[in-house]
């Protein structure tokens, strides 16, 4: 099994530092904020809407996103 990565920055780090993330979906751009999960991770959240064009129809769609940092887990803290 291969090691487990380690976090570069500390959690202290991350949450002073950190800046949104801008994410393009299908055109839209939305915003991703810092935050640090109910797990002890720490990373970035985003939720929405935005319409998906399916055949020529469009379709409303909820977009759910976590970009976790690998390793934030057991960073120090």
């Amino acid at each position: 099994m291969p090691p487990k990565t380690s976090c570069p920055v500390s959690k202290t780090q991350f949450l002073e530092k950190a800046e949104p993330l801008r994410v393009s979906i299908n055109g839209q751009e939305m915003l991703a904020e810092v935050k640090e999960f109910s797990t002890g991770s720490f990373g970035w959240y985003m939720n929405g809407k935005t319409v998906v064009t399916i055949d020529g129809k469009p379709v409303s769609v909820q977009i759910g996103m976590n970009l976790t940092v690998v390793g934030s887990k057991e960073a120090e803290r």
